[in-house]
Order: C-alpha cells, then sequence, then structure tokens
C-alpha cells in the first residue's frame, strides 16, 4: 500500500579449499582498486579553510581553491592558521599551502570565488565571482592570475556587473555564467564571452531569463553548453540546460520540458564522449540526480534519478564522481530514504553505483555538504581533490576540503558477522554478512576452523554500502556429533585485512533435525531461525537464499524456549522501536508464501513480518503483511489498489506459541494459524514495487483494523519466505514438526584438570594453563567432568571430547593420544608424578595425532562409557605411549576456547 511519496543485490563468489558455496557464481579476484574505481576513499591530511570552498582547479602540482572564507589551518594534530582570503593555493601532493598568495576582496558586501578555470595550456588562472580587487588590483568579478608569477594580469579587465558563477576557457575566450545582465556596459544576461587575453567583450550572445551556474566547451569547440535556472535562452523555451553556438551564441540544441521546472543544473562536466549535468531540485517531485548526454547529437545517454541535490560531477577515465547528499536511489533500485550519502561514483556508460563511497556530513551555510571536484596531479600521482561547506570527512573533522589518492589504499574492511548453523550430520554452513569496504566492492574472505591458523576455505564476494549481502560457505568435512568453532576475515586487494570475526560455534547433529530441514526442503528463500548471538545480524538458513536481516535498536537475542523442539531460540521484540529489516532489495513474484511462529500478550497489536519499501525507516509502501489487532486477532493482508484482508475470529495473544502462515497465488488468499485455514479471499494480486522483508514492525497506516502500535511486542521464530504457495498439508506438516522429538546439546567444560611430569615429580600444575602428554619421559594430561543427567525421555547419542593445542612451538604430536578412563582418586590441586592415579580402560577414543598450530580438535568417545557417568562425574586421562610431546591448553587458559570441553548430544531412544 502506498502512503505517501516519500537491495537488489548482485554476489559473486569464487571458492577454494573444502566444502562447497551455496547458490553463488564464480568472481575475478579484486584489483589494488575494484576497476573502475580510480582513488582510494582514505581521506589524505589536507589544510583546511574556516568557511565554503566552492571552486576549484588545477595546474603543475597545485590546486587553487576558491570560495568564501578567511583563513585555512592544517589538519587536526597543530600549527598555525594562515591568512586566506576567499582564495588558497596547495602543494596537490602533500595538501599544503602554496608560496602563491592572493586575497579577493570588495569595497562592501561579502567578496566571494565562484570559479576558477585555467587556459589549455595552464599558464593563466581565470577566478569569477563577487569582488573588486585582487591583492589590491581593482577588477570587476573576473579576474586572470598568471600561474607562474602568482600575479594578476592586468591587460585582462573584463566588466561584469554581478557575480560571476560559472567559466569555460578556449584558447582566446573565456565563457562566463553568472547573474549579471550586462558586460562592459552592453546587454548580457546571465552569460558572456570575452577575450581570453583583454577580456573585451565578444559578440557572443545567449541571453537567459534566470542565473546561469554552468557552462562547458564541448571537446570539438563548436558548442558551448549552459546550464543554470533558466527557462528561456534567446526567447526559446529551454528550461535548465540548453546547447548554443560557441561564436554566436545562437541555439543550437534547447531542452523544453526535459527537466523538471523546479529543478536547475548546477554543474557541467565533459569528456570526448559527451557531458554530464548535476542537478538540484526543490520541493516534491523533484529531479535531483544527473544526466548523461551524448556527442554528438546532446542526445539522453541516461538519467539518474537519485533524490539529493546534485552539485558537482566530474567524468574521469570512464567513471563518473558526484558530490551530493543522496537520500534516495529507490528508484534506481539501489537504496532507500534515509542516511545522506555525499560522494559517489558510477560508470559514464550507466547508473549503477560502483565500490566508491568516503563521505562528508553536510557541514555549515545550506547545508549541502560537498561542492566541488576536481583532479590534481604530482609525481605520477593523482589526487581527487573535494570542495565544499562540510565539516567531516569520513567521520572525522575536516572542513572545506578533503582529497584522495590514486594509491595507497589503508583503508581495511569492516569485522564480518559471522554465525554457523548444521541441519544434518554432515554439514554446516557457515555464513555472514558481507564487510564494508569503501573503496573495494570485491573482497576475500577467510574461514578459520577450529582456531587454525591456515584458512579452511577462501571465498570472494561483492558488496557496496547498500548492497551487503549475505555470503554463505558449507564446509562438507564434519562429523555428526563433533563440536566446531569457526571464524572469518575480509581482505581487500590492496592486503587490508579485517579482525577475526567473532568465533561461531556449532554442534553437528546425529541426526536430519526435522522442522528446519523441512523448510528448506520446501524451498524457503529467506529463512531466519534467531538463533544469532551477535548484533546486528540475523542471519539467513535457507538453502542458498542468503537473505539476511539487520537488527534495528537491539531486539532480545536467543529467547527461550523457542517454538520449535530443540536448541534453536526466539527473538524478542519491544514494541517500540526494535525490529529487523533484510538486506536485499527484491520484488515479490505473483506467488509467495509468508511463515512465521509468534508469542505474545500485548493488547496495542502490531505487524509481526510483512514486505515494505524501506528499510531503517517506515515503508511508505507496504502489504504482504501479517499483523495483529489490539484484541490479538491475526489478520492478513495485500494491496490492490484498496486494502484486502482475512481476519481471524479468535485472539491469540494468550502467551503461547502460534504458528502463522499467509499465501497468495493463483488460488487467492489463504490464512493458516496453528495448521488450521483461518479464511480464504479471491484475490490473486498484489502490489508490485521494490522493497524489504521486515519482522517486528513496520508502517501500517491506512490498513483495517489498525493496531494502535506498528512495532510488535513480543516474540518471533522461524520466520521464512516461500516463492511458492504452501499446500495445506505442507503447512500442517510444518506445525507437527515444531514439536517432534529434536537433539539437544549439552557443552561441558573441565571442573578440574592438571598434569603429572616425570621430570618434576613433585610438582603439581593444578594452576598452569598448560597440559602435556608423553610417554617418554612421561606426561600424562587428567581432566574431571560433572555431567548432567540425560533430559527426561532423552538417551546420549554422542559425545565427544575437545582439547585446543597451545602456540608453544611444536605443540602438536606425530604420536596416538588415548583417551582412558581413570580410576584411582586425583585432585587438580594435589597430583604430582609421584601421587599420580591409576588408568584404566579400554580407552574411550584417540587423537591419531595432532598438528603444530594452535587449533581445536575432537575425538568421538564410547557414548556407552560417557552414558553410566551422566548425572555423576567423568575423570579421563589424555596418555601416549610415544616421545613426541603434546601440548595442550588447560581450563586455566584464556585461550582455550573453553576446552578441554565435552559435547553431549542427546535425543530419543
Amino acid at each position: 500500500m502506498r502512503r505517501s511519496r516519500g537491495l537488489a543485490v548482485s554476489l559473486a563468489l569464487s571458492l577454494t579449499g573444502t566444502g562447497a558455496g551455496l547458490g553463488i557464481a564464480l568472481a575475478p579476484q579484486a584489483a589494488a582498486l575494484t576497476p573502475p574505481v580510480a582513488f582510494t576513499a582514505d581521506a589524505l591530511a589536507t589544510w583546511q579553510p574556516n568557511g565554503v570552498v566552492w571552486a576549484l582547479a588545477e595546474a603543475g602540482g597545485q590546486v587553487f581553491a576558491g570560495g568564501t572564507f578567511s583563513t585555512v589551518r592544517p589538519p587536526a594534530g597543530g600549527g598555525s592558521e594562515q591568512q586566506a582570503v576567499n582564495f588558497v593555493a596547495l602543494d596537490a601532493a602533500t595538501g599544503a599551502p602554496t608560496s602563491c598568495k592572493l586575497s579577493f576582496t570588495i569595497a562592501s558586501g561579502t567578496a566571494t570565488v565562484r570559479a576558477l578555470a585555467l587556459s589549455p595550456d595552464k599558464s593563466t588562472l581565470y577566478a569569477g565571482g563577487y569582488f573588486g580587487a585582487v591583492n589590491g588590483t581593482a577588477v570587476s568579478s573576473l579576474a586572470a592570475i598568471d600561474v607562474a608569477s602568482c600575479t594578476v594580469k592586468t591587460s585582462f579587465r573584463p566588466a561584469f556587473a554581478a557575480t560571476v558563477r560559472a567559466l569555460a576557457v578556449t584558447g582566446d575566450t573565456v565563457y562566463a555564467g553568472g547573474d549579471f545582465l550586462t558586460v562592459a556596459g552592453q546587454p548580457r544576461q546571465r552569460f558572456a564571452a570575452v577575450g581570453a587575453t583583454d577580456g573585451a567583450l565578444k559578440p557572443f550572445t545567449a541571453d537567459a531569463d534566470e542565473p546561469g551556474r554552468a557552462v562547458e566547451v564541448t571537446p570539438d569547440g563548436e558548442n558551448v553548453v549552459l546550464g543554470g535556472d533558466f527557462f528561456t535562452v534567446n526567447g526559446a523555451n529551454s528550461h535548465a540546460l540548453a546547447v548554443v553556438d560557441a561564436t554566436s551564441g545562437a541555439l543550437t540544441k534547447s531542452y523544453p520540458g526535459f527537466i523538471d521546472t523546479n529543478s536547475v543544473v548546477k554543474d557541467i562536466a565533459t569528456d570526448a564522449t559527451g557531458f554530464y549535468t548535476a542537478n538540484e531540485g526543490t520541493g516534491g517531485g523533484v529531479f535531483d540526480g544527473r544526466i548523461a548526454l551524448d556527442l554528438p547529437g546532446f542526445g539522453q545517454r541516461w538519467r539518474d534519478t537519485c533524490l539529493g541535490a546534485t552539485q558537482a560531477v566530474l567524468p574521469y577515465q570512464n567513471v563518473l564522481y558526484s558530490a551530493s547528499h543522496a537520500h534516495d536511489c529507490a528508484a534506481m533500485g539501489e537504496f532507500p530514504d534515509g542516511q545522506r550519502h555525499h560522494l559517489l561514483a558510477q560508470p559514464t556508460t550507466g547508473t549503477g553505483k560502483l565500490g566508491w563511497a568516503p563521505d562528508t556530513n553536510d557541514g555549515i551555510g545550506e547545508g549541502i555538504g560537498p561542492r566541488v571536484m576536481t583532479v590534481g596531479s604530482k609525481n605520477g600521482v593523482q589526487y581527487l581533490w573535494v570542495g565544499g561547506e562540510f565539516t567531516t570527512v569520513n567521520g572525522a573533522a575536516q572542513q572545506g576540503l578533503t582529497r584522495f589518492a590514486s594509491t595507497g589504499d589503508t583503508g581495511a574492511p569492516t569485522v564480518p558477522v559471522a554465525s554457523a548453523a548444521s541441519f544434518r550430520p554432515g554439514e554446516v554452513q557457515v555464513r555472514w554478512r558481507s564487510s564494508l569496504d569503501l573503496d573495494d566492492s570485491a573482497l576475500t574472505y577467510r574461514i578459520y576452523r577450529n582456531g587454525a591458523a591456515t584458512p579452511i576455505a577462501t571465498v570472494t564476494a561483492d558488496s557496496l554500502f547498500f548492497k551487503r549481502p549475505q555470503v554463505s560457505w558449507t564446509d562438507t568435512t564434519v562429523a555428526a556429533g563433533q563440536s566446531y568453532t569457526y571464524r572469518v576475515t575480509a581482505t581487500d586487494a590492496a592486503g587490508n585485512t579485517s579482525a577475526l570475526s567473532a568465533t561461531a560455534g556449532v554442534t553437528v547433529p546425529t541426526g536430519t533435525e526435522s522442522y528446519p530441514s523441512q523448510v528448506r526442503a520446501d524451498g524457503a528463500q529467506l529463512y531466519w531461525r534467531y538463533d544469532d548471538a551477535i548484533l546486528p545480524y540475523a542471519a539467513d538458513s535457507s538453502a542458498g537464499g542468503n537473505q539476511n536481516g539487520v537488527h534495528m535498536n537491539a531486539p532480545a537475542l536467543r529467547q527461550t524456549p523457542g517454538a520449535v523442539s530443540g536448541a534453536s531460540t526466539a527473538i524478542g521484540f519491544n514494541g517500540t522501536d526494535s525490529r529487523i529489516y533484510a538486506d536485499k532489495r527484491q520484488t515479490v513474484g505473483s506467488a509467495y508464501t509468508v511463515e512465521t511462529w509468534f508469542r505474545t500478550n500485548t493488547t496495542r497489536g502490531g505487524k509481526l513480518f510483512g514486505f515494505g519499501s524501506n528499510q531503517d525507516r517506515g515503508s511508505y509502501q507496504y502489504d504482504k503483511h501479517i499483523y495483529m489487532t489490539n484484541d490479538g486477532r491475526v489478520v492478513f493482508g495485500a494491496y490492490t489498489g484498496v486494502t484486502r484482508t482475512i481476519t481471524t475470529s479468535g485472539a491469540y495473544n494468550d502467551n503461547q506459541w502460534h504458528h502463522a502462515v499467509a499465501t497468495q497465488g493463483p488460488g487467492g488468499m489463504t490464512l493458516y494459524v496453528d495448521g488450521v485455514q483461518r479464511g480464504t479471499l479471491a484475490v490473486t494480486t498484489h502490489e508490485n514495487y521494490s522493497g524489504y522483508w521486515h519482522a517486528g514492525g513496520d508502517s501500517l497506516g491506512g490498513w483495517p483494523d489498525r493496531p494502535t502500535s506498528e512495532m510488535w511486542a513480543g516474540q518471533l521464530d522461524e520466520s521464512a519466505v516461500y516463492p511458492t504457495v504452501l499446500s495445506a498439508a505442507q503447512v500442517q506438516n510444518h506445525y507437527a514438526l515444531a514439536t517432534a522429538p529434536a537433539d539437544s546439546v549439552v557443552q561441558v567444560t573441565a571442573a578440574e584438570d592438571t598434569y603429572a611430569n616425570a621430570g618434576a615429580p613433585a610438582t603439581n600444575y593444578g594452576t598452569s594453563s598448560s597440559l602435556a602428554v608423553r610417554g617418554t619421559s612421561f606426561y600424562a594430561s587428567y581432566l574431571r567432568f560433572d555431567l548432567p543427567a540425560a533430559p527426561a525421555g532423552t538417551v546420549l547419542k554422542s559425545a565427544t571430547l575437545s582439547v585446543k593445542t597451545s602456540t608453544a612451538s611444536g605443540a602438536g604430536t606425530t604420536d596416538t593420544v588415548s583417551v582412558v578412563p581413570v580410576t584411582g582418586s586425583w585432585s587438580e590441586g594435589g597430583t604430582t608424578y609421584n601421587n599420580r592415579p591409576a588408568l584404566g580402560g579400554p580407552a574411550l577414543g584417540a587423537y591419531p595425532g595432532i598438528p603444530d598450530g594452535s587449533a581445536v580438535h575432537t575425538a568421538t568417545l564410547t557414548t556407552g562409557s560417557v552414558a553410566g557417568a551422566l548425572g555423576g562425574s567423568l575423570a579421563l586421562a589424555l596418555s601416549s605411549s610415544g616421545t613426541d610431546a603434546l601440548w595442550l591448553w588447560s581450563s586455566e587458559a584464556q585461550a582455550g576456547e573453553g576446552t578441554p570441553q565435552l559435547t553431549l548430544t542427546f535425543g530419543a531412544p
């Protein structure tokens, strides 16, 4: 449903190592910066003005900045400010002021420099704005500066009666746009041309009825492209954009109705293939984006309708860099209305955004952010300079000026947020939200298992700041009943590597888990189980959908009991602001199913699950949703131009778990609760728009029986979306499987552990952070576990022992290490070699050699031997008959990750 006008994700993967990728194609390795991006997103130290920078130009390793300011100061960290009256020249490579000092002043009012342009040979700098003198030499809003000597060219004496806002220069002509109505006393409305040497007025006439803001000469020199606020040029209708003859100013190409009447052109840039406009709009229905037009012909190549007041465009090496405060690119299939993004890049051939997104804030003045860009070069390095009214860059204080180099990428990707799940023996799904790197869209991920120093797999995947899809990899080398841990790093092509992710642990079941396996088998393309232990990542457990969610405002994680049998948990929402939105932008087909379990006692209602056009803000289009009324009835709704709903007759806010399934397809709409069909409706269509799945709340304005709260106060579990209509039998099967017996896992850390050493026969090692095993000279390690009783109605199905080798050199062993019962008495604080306990047999399990390198290793134990000790104490020893010592972490060692540890799996007999 549309209330008011206010991430199709591409993902590529390459895999090395064991295991398999899920539903993802191969991708090339990233280059130093992901092509075709030419600049890093790492802001370099740059001197900064105390005001706004409106204009930039570059020559001979110097960058010239003009604007409205009076001083410049060093970047954060010290130094004294210098006087710089509306102009400063800076070294392109160091960002520090050069010896060129010019002051642009006026007798009354506020002087400002609004435009800078260089002659083709870069020997002369032309400056336009509103000023009456440069270093005391009288001028009239347009001046020529000799670059070599940094002095005013007094032979160049045009006379502009008002502000000059734009300049373009050829070998013999300076074209100007601005607010003026006369030049040298002659009528010239908003655009004019003067001689490049003497400033004498030329016959060129391109009169506009409103201010000129941009002017560019086409590469062939035959035409001039004009931009601004105007509606007519030389009396002909052509709003905001026109092409005129370079000699006469006669109209070559007009654009009536081409740009919205409440939008203007703020900047124009050209390359060999065309020209590009930066547009700013005011009010509703604005055009705020960018247009590419071809040469010759001046016809539109593409139009980017992102909202956010574009101020500047700069084509460089087939990429169009832009300065704006883009906040809504939903119309382009990208990010919805929300956070502002001030610096973007896209290919000159299309509208899709590239992997380059450094950022500024809005800053002072009008609060626009960046206003102008140029590329400077020195010593073989290119620098993208950005000026404007911002006061921060990439979150750090920096005013008015910043720059980015073509080399020296130093920023590491964000740390992956990872989790792991296993639904059947022999398989673990490791998944994580793709990381963010502001200048690399192709990142390499390395997956480390059980603390090993060498990755078990390497994956390459694409992401952008608004497209961070889940990446997943399946480990197929795992054993049933054993526990595994995984950590993930992200690396860009320059070698910058994130820290390791938090540890994600999982125990492989001894049998197939009925409920999640059936959801996956029935084709769920999104499956949020809510077993996540770390904010803000809601993992997708579907078989390849990779449609993760993002937590907002910290929902309560790992709530128990969950809706289905087993160890899976639920998630809790506070009914005010906590919720989840999907990372992936998509459309919904004509057939779909939405499924979720819910539990609540709220009397304020709220949306459980649904589809909406936004992510972290309320959607302005929203339907295909399940919500609850204040009195606890459940509603399924789709929008067809009017709201169409099915509402249960009974209430379900009884603080018990309930199962809701909503389907729509060729047979119409159906709502099930607790496996029973509660209503149908002969409606086969819904509103077609791009959006995101939401859990825990979203907009509900205009819907029947709208509850007091749009946000859900209660718990959800096992939410799934299918691209098909589930049958009544499938729905009933899911409901029944929720109570089917499921394995439960208990992990028990050693209550006591120590080792005996023949080399120090009277020494106790109970407080040591290490354990040791060797036949000759003798070491043996002793472990005691306090075991729980088997849960009612279950038996022990498997038991494993996990230990972790230490970081000592040669900590592993080539010998077999046996796990044997201890028959004698012992204690952690009292055992030595001299009084060590007797060992029994047979062995419960073994490690057939353990490689060097600190990592977790697991042995399967004889189930019957462990089962006999349930509800009591189990004492084990690690022994060997060989000569190669094994060194392990003890339970006292923080690096041990909870080892030594028993993992016990209980299930139905």
